[in-house]
């Protein structure tokens, strides 16, 4: 039985799908969570196969989220199921050690495949992306935009600052020092040219970072 761990701010979302998946004879939502902060508490007090974490929910960013599990579980496997068919995004969770990557309109089919491909340490990726996925791993373009080459952790606090958090709000969400998040936010200026929020939130907006 794969016990999957279930991670979506939407109620009836989360609803449909447990009654979807309580009629296969192989898996079982067997813990459910609203919020980033929430997962990580549910994490340490239930045994689970497989999280299915949602890219959009409170708290916590997704991306922060599976590095923070894989170093608390580094064999859970995640499986991103979103709204987003994002490449660049995608690629990211990849790097960051999920497992698998879906879009909330795929076929059931297909996300009953993933979940058990995974669960057998495989790895599965939405048919649409997976192969520029794939490519921009191990040939990334020198043409690329330059936040595709900032660090996960620089990447989350660029998309913080241009959803409008101060250092102070990203320093608590993140469990970092302000001054930490300072340096961070220094090192994205140098990185992409750049002096102020301003531009970074330009810039984020302009390529669709903001999710």
């Amino acid at each position: 039985m794969i016990r999957i761990l279930l991670a979506d701010d939407h109620s009836i979302f989360r609803e449909g799908l447990k009654r979807i998946l309580a009629e296969r004879d192989d898996m079982r939502i067997t813990g459910e969570v609203d919020n980033g902060d929430l997962l990580l508490t549910t994490l340490r007090k239930g045994a689970w196969d497989l999280v299915l974490l949602d890219v959009s929910m409170p708290g916590k960013s997704a991306l922060e989220l599976v590095v923070q599990i894989k170093r608390l579980m580094p064999v859970l496997p995640v499986v991103i199921l979103t709204m987003h068919r994002d490449q660049m995004l995608a690629s990211r969770f990849i790097r960051a050690g999920a497992r698998g990557y879906l879009t909330k309109d795929c076929g059931l089919q297909q996300l009953l495949h993933a979940i058990r491909k995974v669960a057998r340490g495989l790895r599965h990726l939405d048919e649409e992306v997976a192969d520029v996925i794939l490519e921009e791993i191990g040939n990334p373009s020198p043409d690329s935009p330059p936040h595709t080459r900032l660090s996960n952790r620089e990447f989350t606090v660029l998309c913080r600052i241009a959803g409008g958090q101060t250092v102070t709000r990203i320093a608590e969400e993140l469990s970092l020092s302000v001054s930490a998040i300072s340096s961070y936010r220094t090192r994205l200026l140098h990185k992409l040219g750049m002096e102020n929020n301003a531009q970074l939130t330009h810039y984020a907006f302009k390529h669709d970072l903001i999710k």
